[in-house]
């Protein structure tokens, strides 16, 4: 029995030092560098897109700084902020009177950016953002009965 235990040990530090311990960062820290927006997909009815951002390269500094080039090459320099949400769902009751609610805490991600030669200005805030993987996240926008998924790429 012993020898299960230790040889159990052992395959689970094998496999937790192979891997990448970036879902132990907080987010603030994990969309720090270059990312690039690669695809925009809606689900649902209704909407009409127009959004602020639609293609280009976002860079993520450590203290909140932005900038964002555009497919264009025009540079905007802004800011980014990442806030955790508490998002109510929908409660159901059963038999028993116990009640159940699927209410979650989400992080959004508010970006605004600004060319100054231009002088035009960019924003856009994601209702929620979900990293799936080390090099990539999804944002998305919920719009009615519409939902917006942006997925981002790293550089």
């Amino acid at each position: 029995m012993k020898k299960i235990y230790s040889f159990t040990l052992f395959l689970l530090l094998m496999i937790l030092a192979g891997c990448s311990k970036d879902f132990l960062k907080r987010y603030e820290k994990r969309i720090e560098g270059t990312w690039e927006l690669v695809d925009i997909d809606r689900v649902g009815i209704g909407g009409g897109g127009g959004f602020a951002f639609s293609e280009g390269l976002f860079t993520f500094g450590d203290d909140g700084r932005l900038e964002y080039t555009n497919a264009a090459g025009q540079v905007y320099k802004g800011s980014w902020d990442i806030r955790r949400d508490w998002v109510s769902g929908q409660c159901s009751t059963d038999d028993n009177g116990n009640s159940d609610c699927n209410d979650r805490n989400v992080k959004s991600l508010q970006i605004t950016a600004v060319d100054f030669t231009n002088q035009d200005v960019r924003s856009e805030y994601f209702n929620e953002m979900v990293f799936t993987g080390t090099n990539r996240f999804k944002a998305y926008i919920y719009s009615g009965f519409s939902s917006y998924v942006f997925r981002f790429r790293r550089r």
